[in-house]
């Protein structure tokens, strides 16, 4: 196939995991699916993240607006301010000392401070500023900006058709949902995105915890050994 264009595309995702970003990686163009519903109750990795507190995975979340009906990821509001001087000083208290947090403390704590207006342009803005820090090269875009109606796969192969894609990077276990017949119909390679295993040492535990925010990894290892030991990597190198 010539001119292959690889598109990745995923719900913005607060402070996400390293797999969020070796998905971008691997990704020509990623589009942020900002226009699809969030969710009525709880919480979703959206607003939620995993974090090294005392050695153990646990949430920190963004508190949101809840409003009646149907409340898109782009239309969800913060609730407060307070949620940030709560995050700030946790990972203080929790990662003062691992190897990384002085040299990148100022960069990380400025994105957490950053201002939006709803939870996606929040989420959007950290998600592009480490990338740029990741050296990566992929062009970004929002599903809002393509006003599109249809769900499910219909939906995701009219916004890789949007961007001229011909290979679409699905999530590990999309395979669960996915109707594969519209991919072939419209002439659209389907892949999987599959994170290889990738452990670093962590402050405060013996026992690596995966799953946890890219935060984690930049703190304990530092934006330098990311890239060369897992950012280099390409869909041509697995």
């Amino acid at each position: 196939m010539d001119n292959k264009i690889t598109v990745g595309i995923h719900q913005p995702n607060f402070m996400p995991w390293l797999g969020y970003f070796y998905k971008i990686a691997q990704s020509d163009i990623f589009i942020f699916l900002d226009d699809v519903q969030f969710i009525k109750t709880g919480s979703s990795y959206t607003n939620r993240v995993s974090l090294n507190l005392s050695g153990e995975s646990q949430y920190m979340t963004i508190p949101v607006k809840r409003v009646s009906g149907v409340q898109n990821i782009n239309q969800t509001q913060v609730l407060d301010q307070k949620w940030k001087k709560k995050l700030l000083g946790s990972l203080q208290a929790n990662y003062a000392k691992a190897p990384y947090f002085k040299e990148h403390k100022e960069f990380v704590f400025q994105l957490i401070n950053f201002e939006a207006d709803n939870l996606a342009s929040y989420n959007i803005h950290f998600i592009e500023e480490i990338s740029k820090r990741l050296n990566l090269t992929t062009t970004f875009f929002k599903s809002s900006e393509f006003q599109i109606e249809s769900t499910s796969t219909q939906r995701l192969v009219e916004l890789i058709t949007k961007v001229n894609g011909n290979i679409y990077l699905s999530g590990d276990g999309g395979d669960n949902y996915q109707e594969h017949k519209l991919y072939e119909e419209a002439h659209i390679e389907l892949i999987y995105n599959k994170m290889p295993k990738f452990q670093y040492d962590q402050v405060k535990t013996e026992s690596f915890i995966g799953g946890l925010s890219i935060v984690d990894a930049i703190f304990n290892i530092g934006f330098d050994n990311l890239i060369s030991e897992l950012f280099t990597q390409t869909l041509k190198d697995i």
